[in-house]
Order: structure tokens, then sequence, then C-alpha cells
């Protein structure tokens, strides 16, 4: 390997001290020149660029909630030349910051326009020419009050696909949430909502998540939940069921052939092992039908039992005199 690369180098030193390879040396030497003259002249060049700045509110109080969303970035635009704003260019773009109590007045928090285009023009510095910026106000309630805590219900319209069940009531990851508002929360409001989930053809365990619905003048936290619906695929499942006879009147015996029918039924998955009470009976009175044969009815089962079905469903019978 190394005199292979030996080898390698060796053709390489040869063919650049050659005339051709020294010819090739001078015009790269005059690429990278011209490269660079480039981009000083690119640096030297007035253009107007945008940019996403951070807002940051500094030294808010911990007993301070914002009755609304502050604005998480101010898109600005800016005009100058590259070489004035290459700390924004090609380095992480900072916050631009404001002090809580600079900006607070009669439980709002107010930003007017010229405190932002002041504090926008030293952000960017000398030399940098402020374009536009939006927002180009921000004007946000906020209390002091202690947050109600409130019942948080599931609006879900969910459906599975065939053979599939949708095994228990979807849930979210909190059972409540906490309300804030500037006039206080109305004594008879204990419960909010979920904005509606609709889904179909659901195959399996699914999560979304789902904004809380909004109140108009209160903020709700969280104001986005996870919702687990619960999906299992349903299984087959045959047990015999033992038939019973009802309403034989005295001195009398109803006998059926067979003596027992066979139930199918679809149950999930998680349930397949769980054993439930299954009853067959026929009834003494439907003997007056035409025919041999009576009904076989079961026994109330559990919902999570899916089509089921009796094999007979009817059976032959014959009546004896009781010993």
């Amino acid at each position: 390997m190394k005199e292979k690369l030996q080898h390698t180098a060796d053709k390489v030193s040869t063919a650049l001290r050659s005339s051709r390879g020294k010819d090739v040396l001078t015009y790269l030497m005059f690429v990278a020149v011209a490269f660079v003259f480039w981009v000083f002249m690119s640096l030297d060049t007035e253009v107007q660029r945008d940019f996403e700045v951070p807002i940051e509110i500094s030294e808010v109080p911990d007993s301070v909630t914002l009755i609304g969303q502050a604005p998480e970035i101010l898109s600005v635009s800016v005009k100058g030349k590259d070489s004035q704003m290459l700390r924004f260019l090609w380095g992480k773009i900072s916050p631009v910051k404001f002090k809580w109590k600079e900006n607070i007045s009669d439980n709002y928090m107010h930003l007017p326009a010229t405190r932002i285009d002041s504090r926008l023009r030293e952000y960017f510095g000398p030399g940098i020419e402020l374009v536009s910026y939006r927002p180009d106000s921000i004007h946000i309630p906020f209390t002091s009050r202690p947050g109600v805590r409130v019942k948080l219900n599931i609006q879900a319209d969910v459906h599975p696909n065939l053979q599939y069940i949708v095994s228990g009531r979807p849930y979210a990851n909190v059972d409540s949430v906490t309300l804030y508002s500037t006039n206080g929360i109305p004594h008879t409001l204990k419960a909010v909502s979920t904005e509606p989930i609709v889904q179909s053809e659901l195959k399996d365990t699914t999560r979304f998540e789902v904004k809380v619905k909004p109140i108009t003048g209160v903020r709700i936290i969280p104001d986005k939940v996870i919702v687990t619906v619960p999906v299992e695929p349903l299984i087959a499942r045959k047990r015999m069921a033992t038939i019973v006879t009802q309403g034989v009147p005295p001195g009398k015996n109803l006998v059926t052939f067979p003596s027992k029918v066979e139930v199918s039924y679809l149950v999930p998955m998680s349930a397949y092992n769980d054993e439930y009470p299954l009853k067959a009976f026929v009834e003494y009175e439907d003997v007056k039908m035409p025919g041999n044969k009576i009904p076989v009815s079961l026994s109330m089962l559990p919902s999570i039992y899916h089509n089921v079905s009796v094999n007979p469903e009817s059976v032959e019978y014959i009546i004896e005199d009781a010993q």
C-alpha cells in the first residue's frame, strides 16, 4: 500500500514539475485570486436581505401569565452591505431582547412600533438600514391571578377498519387543563373540549396531536394535547354451549338433538383468553311452530363479542313424559 502511495505521489510530483503542470498551477492560482476578488466585491455590494430574528421577553415574573401568545420571531427586512451582515449570515442569530418591567402598563405588555424600531436598529448596528418588520407592534394582556383547573373532554369521531375495533375510550395525556384570564374564570365553566378528531379505517392504536378549543380572552395551558385512540384486531373464536330448556311444563321433558351448539364470534385480541358465561336456550312454547325444529337463542353476551353466530340455529327435538 505504501509503495502504491509513493508511486502515485512521484507521478503527481513529476507531472507538476513538467511544463504542462506548471501551466495548470498558474491557471488555478489565477482562478483562486479571481474568486477571492469576487468575494470581496460581493461583500461590498449593497443588498436587501430578510431575517427571522427570535424575540425574547426577559425577566418575566413567575407569577405572571400572558393571555395570548407572544410572537416567537420578528420578520425583518434590512438593507446594507454583506460585509456588515456577516454575523447574521454565517452565525447563529441571537434573540432581540425586551425587558419585562420596561414594557408593561395596566396589565398589558406593550411594545409599540417606535420601541421595536429602536431596538432593531441597535441590534443590527450602524450602516444597516431597517426597511420593514412584522409584527410592527405587540400588545398582549397578562394576569397574576391563579389559574383554574377544569376537566378536558375529548371530541372524537373515529372508526376502525374491517376486522378491527376501537377497544376503549380515546384518552389524552392530561385529563385537565388550566385556564387564565384577566377578568377571572366564570364558575359555570367546568370543562373544555378538544377540537374534533375525525378519522376512519384505523388499523392500530393511533395518537393525534390536537388543539384545545380556544376561548376568547382566556389562556389555556396546555393548549395542545396528545389523544390516544386504542385500536385492536378482532380475532375469531368458537365455543360450545350446552342447550338449556326453558318453560317446560311439569311432567314433560324436552330433549334436543344435538344437545350442544357451536357459537362463533369475533373478540378483541387482548380479550381472546377471557372466558365469559355463555348459554344457549330453547323455549318450550316454540314447539308450536311448524316443522320439527325449534330455534336456539343465546344469553345476553358481553359487548366485546361481535358478529355472533350459532350453528345450528335451530335443533330437532322430542317431548317425553317425565318418569
